[in-house]
């Protein structure tokens, strides 16, 4: 890939993020992974990698470009913040570089000065202690990037399934009241032009699901379905695009079903994750849609009982470097991988 390297931040140093990057850059050939740099860390990477048997070559640079001429035989890592190594035992000082390397990866990445930004994963309560004021990472780059927070869509991407959550993180009891036909088309609308623009799909095919047991049943188990999911897709329909619905939810995510759509806009958190865990745990990618920087995550936790341990699978780090990657080289035209 030409012009800039991906930007990686940390995540937690005390969870799996670590050394997931390292076993990132051990496997950067076989998994034919475009070049990043990680923001910070050098002295616990090393470690990191070392709790997991890998040789781990670092190099300490101070510009982003200067990954591109090392990242074939070393991990570049910014020079200037650092901590030591503690897995599974989360503290302040961690907690201070985690939102350090947030900072300047997305920083960077905003400047122009890095291709895209892979996040690791954070503890969110740790994060709040250093005076981390956002929801979560989501809601952080869409401020950096100058995007309202409702305007930036988390979708769920794995080799079998996308899924996009229209509500996230609040009680199930909060949904019907949070949806409206408004949302819906907003939404659908972002997702779209994401799916032409970094997944290259031509004519993105969008299934939206139910919100109540079998789409409602004409309104004898609930009404949000004629009342406002069936106008949103009206509305999209007639814009042009390929929208069907409101599927049930139960019959969605079958195999015959899932090779219908490009991607499953669902109405709450559990709606669309379940799914995606299910079918593609180890390889999901938690993207940001509707920014004008890339942005991915692996779709796991810290997982701070298990790191350190050599137990962590580094699937979905991959998947996430790798979807980054893939989407910056669209948009930059240079879709040759």
């Amino acid at each position: 890939m030409n012009g800039a390297a991906l930007a990686v931040s940390l995540g937690d140093p005390a969870g799996v993020g670590p050394e997931l990057i390292a076993a990132a850059w051990a496997r950067r050939e076989a998994d034919e992974l475009v070049p990043f740099f990680v923001a910070g860390g050098p002295d616990l990477l090393a470690q990191a990698a070392h709790s997991r048997g890998i040789s781990l070559p670092i190099t300490q640079i101070y510009h982003p470009a200067e990954a591109l001429d090392c990242f074939d035989y070393s991990l570049p890592v910014l020079a200037g913040i650092d901590c030591d190594y503690h897995p599974g035992a989360p503290d302040h000082a961690g907690a201070e570089l985690a939102l350090a390397s947030l900072d300047e990866a997305c920083r960077l990445t905003v400047a122009g000065e890095a291709a895209g930004l892979v996040t690791g994963p954070i503890a969110k309560a740790r994060l709040a202690e250093v005076g981390f004021t956002h929801p979560g990472q989501t809601e952080f780059v869409a401020a950096a990037c100058g995007v309202a927070a409702e305007d930036a869509v988390m979708m769920l991407a794995g080799p079998q399934l996308r899924t996009v959550p229209l509500t996230v993180h609040i009680a199930l009891s909060e949904v019907p009241a949070r949806l409206s036909a408004e949302l819906i088309v907003r939404r659908a609308r972002i997702v779209a032009q994401a799916l032409r623009q970094d997944f290259g799909i031509e004519h993105p095919r969008l299934a939206i699901a139910a919100l109540n047991p079998h789409a409602g049943e004409e309104g004898r188990m609930g009404d949000e379905e004629t009342r406002i999911i069936a106008p949103a897709i009206t509305t999209l329909q007639a814009e042009g695009l390929h929208v069907t619905g409101p599927h049930p939810a139960d019959a969605l995510f079958a195999p015959r079903a899932r090779a219908s759509y490009d991607a499953a806009l669902c109405m709450y958190h559990d709606q669309a994750l379940i799914p995606l865990k299910a079918l593609d745990f180890d390889q999901g990618v938690n993207v940001t849609l509707g920014l004008p920087a890339i942005r991915t995550s692996p779709d796991h936790g810290t997982a701070f009982t298990i790191a350190g341990k050599n137990q962590a699978d580094p699937g979905a780090m991959i998947a996430a470097i790798r979807m980054a990657g893939l989407c910056a080289m669209r948009r930059m035209g240079e879709w040759e991988f």
